[in-house]
């Protein structure tokens, strides 16, 4: 097993993690709010081609992450798992670039499989908004060494921390159509 990363100071973890969650939904949420009218030299739809390739290299790095860990390569695991959170923040910063600069895209009604992408959409945004105190709790409890308790958050997270990053891979499939 590891040593600890973190010193355990649960009291400021839980301060920070819900602080940091907290004002990262505040500021997504705002978003269907604030738009920025700048001409660039790009199109700046870049940003969702951005989104989704990061969001699967975060697919692709946490089933990496699951293997090391059965495999009880912890090391590996540890450094997959804060490359898969490094990747994450990017993810943030690059969606908020994109929504800051393009807004919403509507999504066709008549589009085909329109009932579908809404129901991929619905629980995307539904399990990311959610998410991230769950991720930065299961990493807090991964770098103190408190083994037991973030197996047990983590059987939670993974698989939906892994769906967030599927599912925005899909949606960007369904939505890139129809930027303009």
């Amino acid at each position: 097993m590891l040593k600890p990363s973190l010193a355990k100071n649960d009291r400021l973890a839980s301060l920070l993690i819900w602080t940091f969650s907290v004002v990262v939904f505040l500021v997504v949420v705002s978003l269907k709010y604030i738009q920025i009218e700048i001409e660039l030299p790009f199109n700046p739809h870049i940003f969702a081609t951005i989104n989704a390739i990061i969001n699967g290299t975060v697919a692709i790095t946490l089933l990496a992450a699951l293997s090391a860990v059965k495999k009880k390569q912890y090391e590996k695991h540890k450094k997959l798992m804060l490359s898969s959170m490094v990747l994450s923040l990017l993810f943030l910063i690059s969606y908020i670039a994109h929504h800051l600069l393009t807004g919403d895209t509507p999504y066709p009604a008549d589009a085909p499989m329109r009932w579908f992408y809404l129901m991929v959409l619905a629980s995307h945004i539904l399990l990311a908004a959610v998410i991230l105190p769950f991720i930065l709790f299961t990493t807090y409890r991964g770098l103190t060494s408190e083994f037991r308790a973030h197996k047990k958050i983590a059987m939670i997270t993974w698989p939906i921390w892994f769906y967030v990053a599927i599912s925005g891979v899909i949606v960007y499939w369904f939505i890139s159509p129809y930027y303009v």
